[in-house]
């Protein structure tokens, strides 16, 4: 029986944005028994750089299920309509928030958004042996800054520091937007990302699996952080990493050691996907 595997990226398939040589490896192995492998992640395209991608896989869905890439094609790529845009961005921009515009193919930002990022960042994630944590480094290398950002198209918004909090910025942009807290520990009710009403992981997952002819009962998914929660909810098995969200924990099938432990390959051995 054929199979699809989706990953989520950063505390599940990466651990501080380093992919673990035993995940890439059983990667490999689980496509070369058959199945297919994607990865489903909050990240854009344009911040899933070679050392993410190299081990190779059959699809990704990005940007938290706005962008569906099965075999090269793309069959979504959802982006925010003009005028909610517009909206949005007079706010962020109004309240002086260190916001990022997320794109598959770049991250927009206004000026002086790299040294803000750099500071508040530098603040709450460990350093890595190189002394650059790598997840931050594929958001400040992958971004675009430009004092005039009207027009710019985009999937999502992540903002890192807020002066109200960021359910407040979504009310005041109103329209068919939804909130999520920030994955990175410690970033409180001033970081947060919007994102289109409707648009989740599970959304994502379900049109990649109809393109590659599995059913979602044959769908496997793997995930740590909240906007995983409807991702694990409808696949055939959810799996959440251990130390989850309770949330997500409630409705996953099983657990499954974090990167940090290589525990895909335990969890894709019991699950007879080698």
């Amino acid at each position: 029986m054929r199979r699809a595997i989706f990953l989520d990226v950063d505390g599940t398939y990466a651990h501080r944005g380093e992919v673990p040589p035993a995940h890439a490896s059983a990667v490999r192995a689980v496509r070369a028994a058959g199945h297919a492998v994607l990865l489903c992640t909050g990240r854009p395209t344009s911040m899933l750089p070679e050392r993410i991608l190299a081990a190779g896989f059959d699809g990704i869905v990005a940007s938290a299920g706005g962008y569906v890439e099965v075999g090269g094609e793309v069959l979504t790529d959802l982006r925010f309509p003009a005028p909610l845009a517009a909206r949005a961005l007079a706010v962020l921009l109004a309240h002086d928030v260190a916001f990022v515009l997320e794109a598959p193919d770049a991250l927009h930002g206004p000026p002086g958004l790299d040294r803000r990022l750099a500071h508040l960042l530098a603040g709450l994630l460990l350093p890595e042996p190189s002394g650059t944590p790598q997840g931050p480094r594929d958001l400040l290398d992958g971004l675009t800054m430009s004092d005039d950002l009207a027009g710019t198209s985009f999937a999502k918004i992540t903002c890192f520091d807020s002066p109200v909090p960021v359910t407040a910025l979504r009310a005041e942009i109103g329209g068919p937007l939804s909130v999520l807290p920030s994955s990175i520990p410690g970033m409180g009710a001033a970081a947060g990302e919007l994102y289109l009403e409707g648009v989740h992981k599970a959304v994502g997952m379900r049109v990649a699996a109809r393109r590659l002819g599995v059913a979602i009962e044959d769908v496997v998914a793997f995930g740590d952080g909240l906007n995983d929660l409807e991702m694990l909810a409808e696949a055939g098995i959810g799996v959440a990493i251990e130390g989850a969200d309770p949330r997500l924990i409630a409705v996953a099938d099983r657990l499954a050691a974090g990167p940090e432990q290589a525990g895909l390959v335990d969890a894709f051995g019991e699950l007879g996907l080698l």
